[in-house]
C-alpha cells in the first residue's frame, strides 16, 4: 500500500500547458478540460503535448477548476508534478520512520510559523520535535528536471528558495537541526546536484550553507496506482 493515496484519478492527454498554472488536458471522450497546474517552476523535462497523464477531480463550489494535474509520463514511468504531494509524502514516509536521517522524532507539524530576527515572517514545511536529536526544521523541494543522468532544482531561477536556504542556516545557529529535502519525483536519473546552470546563484549558496550544517538529502519518490511511495534514497553530488 502506497503512503500517500491520490484517490481516483482520470486519464488523459496534455495539450498545453499556459499562464504558469493552467494546462488543457483532453479526456479520453475527447473532451478537453482546464486543469489547475499546482507548480510553479518551468516544468523542463516533465510534460510535453500528447504526453499521457492522470488529473484528479475535487467537486468543490469554492475550486475555480475542478481538475487538477497530477503526474505526467514522459515515456519512462509518471513525473510527479503536483508539489504539494512531495511535501504530504514526505510528512507521511517521517511519521512511517520511513527516511533514516528524520527517525526518531515523536511529533511533527505541517508548515510551523517561524519568525526569526531579520527574516519576513517565514514557513518550513516541517518541524520535528521529541526525538532522541536536536529538534529539526525541514524544507522539501518537489524535484523533477531530468538533463541526462541527473536530477536537478531548480528547473527556474528562484529568490524564495535562496531566501529558504539562508533562513535554514540561521536555524543551524540557533542550535536547530534544518534540512532540506529534495524529494525525487520521477524515476530516471542516478544522482542529485543543484542546477548551476539555471540558478549559479542558489546552487552556490547550497553549497555554502550545506558546508555550514544544513543537511542535504535526496529522497527518490515512487508511483504506484492511485498513490505514491518512497523508494530509499538518491545519491547527492556537489558540483
Amino acid at each position: 500500500m502506497s503512503l500517500i493515496s491520490l484517490g481516483e484519478l482520470t486519464a488523459g492527454t496534455i495539450v498545453r500547458r499556459y499562464k504558469r498554472f493552467l494546462a488543457d488536458i483532453e479526456l479520453a471522450d475527447g473532451r478537453v478540460v482546464v486543469a489547475h497546474c499546482p507548480n510553479t517552476g518551468s516544468m523542463e523535462s516533465c510534460w510535453a503535448p500528447g504526453k499521457r497523464v492522470e488529473l484528479s477531480h475535487r467537486d468543490n463550489p469554492k475550486r475555480k477548476l475542478p481538475w487538477t494535474l497530477e503526474r505526467v509520463d514522459m515515456g519512462s514511468g509518471w513525473v510527479g508534478v503536483h508539489t504539494g504531494r512531495a511535501n504530504e509524502l514526505i510528512a507521511a514516509a517521517v511519521q512511517a520512520q520511513r527516511i533514516p536521517a528524520l527517525c526518531g522524532y515523536r511529533q511533527l507539524k505541517r508548515e510551523p510559523r517561524i519568525n526569526a530576527p531579520g527574516f519576513a515572517p517565514s514557513r518550513f514545511d516541517l518541524a520535528l520535535t521529541h526525538g532522541n536529536r536536536s529538534d529539526a526544521f525541514v524544507e522539501v523541494k518537489n524535484t523533477t528536471l531530468l538533463r541526462g543522468r541527473a536530477l536537478l532544482f531548480p528547473d527556474a531561477v528562484t529568490e524564495r528558495g535562496r531566501k529558504h536556504l539562508d533562513l535554514l542556516l540561521h536555524m543551524v545557529k540557533q542550535k536547530y537541526r534544518a534540512v532540506l529535502v529534495f524529494a525525487i519525483n520521477r524515476p530516471e536519473g542516478d544522482y542529485f546536484e543543484p542546477a548551476a546552470a539555471i540558478d549559479p546563484d542558489y546552487a552556490e549558496r547550497l553549497e555554502f550553507v550545506a558546508a555550514r550544517g544544513v543537511e542535504v538529502i535526496a529522497v527518490r519518490l515512487r508511483h504506484a496506482s492511485g498513490g505514491i511511495d518512497i523508494a530509499g534514497s538518491t545519491r547527492y553530488r556537489p558540483r
